[in-house]
Formats: structure tokens, C-alpha cells, sequence
């Protein structure tokens, strides 16, 4: 996850639970407190992920911010993309590059994932995953 996406998660809840946190910065020069690793950009920490983590990971999940979503979307090495679509408006900064159908295509279900339209506190979203188009 980028800098800003880790701050914006309540201290409380830091690091995330059974996970191997990485936090992607280049302005930090250490890891944030709680968090396990810093990295300098996306390539930096799929590196350190094959070399030092490989024993330890058995799946990779982005969790923002924008630009590192970006950067995500542009590789080769992508197989999935799990989103949420949201369906109500909010004031916010930040959104997700539009998902390219040339490079990603929606399945129509996927094990574990609920289907239709889900609501939780008046907001309704529905959960959706794209493949990579080989």
C-alpha cells in the first residue's frame, strides 16, 4: 500500500492482521511504525517480495493508493483486479484508473465473492473481478 493509504487506516488497525504489510514511499526513509517493510516504488517491493518474502507469500493484494493502482494496471504481471463499485456519490480526491476492457475482462462470478448488489449501513456496492486478458 502507498504512504497516504496506510496513515488513512486508524492506528488501532495497523498493521493489517495477518498480512506481511508494505508500505510504498519515496519520501519515507524508514518503514512507519507497525508496518513490516518500506519500499521505494511497486517494482522495489515485487523485488523484495521474490527475494526475501518468497517463503512467506503465497498471494500479493494492492491496496492503494491511486498511483500505485496505476502502476498495477500497467504491468505485465497483474492476473486479477477485485473492486468494489460503490453506488452513491462522495466528495473525494482519489479514484481508481478506469479499467481497460482491452486488457481486463469482467467475470461473471468468482468462488467466495458475493454476487449482486450489497448494502451495509444505507450504502449499497457490489463486489466485481476482472481477469487479465492473455
Amino acid at each position: 500500500m502507498g504512504r497516504k493509504t496506510w496513515f488513512s487506516i486508524p492506528e488501532k488497525n495497523r498493521p493489517l492482521r495477518n498480512r506481511i504489510n508494505i508500505v510504498l514511499s519515496r519520501q519515507l526513509k524508514a518503514p512507519p511504525a507497525g508496518s513490516h517493510h518500506l519500499a521505494a516504488d511497486f517494482s522495489s517491493a515485487l523485488r523484495m517480495i521474490d527475494t526475501q518474502l518468497s517463503q512467506q507469500t503465497d498471494q500479493v493484494w494492492v491496496i492503494g493508493g491511486s498511483s500505485l493502482y496505476k502502476e498495477l494496471m500497467e504491468t505485465k504481471s497483474i492476473i486479477r483486479l477485485f473492486v468494489t463499485q460503490i453506488h452513491q456519490q462522495f466528495e473525494c480526491d482519489t479514484f481508481i484508473p478506469e479499467i481497460c476492457p482491452e486488457k481486463y475482462s469482467l467475470l461473471p462470478d468468482f468462488p467466495g465473492v458475493p454476487r449482486g448488489v450489497q448494502e451495509e449501513h444505507g450504502i449499497q456496492y457490489t463486489f466485481e473481478v476482472y481477469q487479465s486478458i492473455e
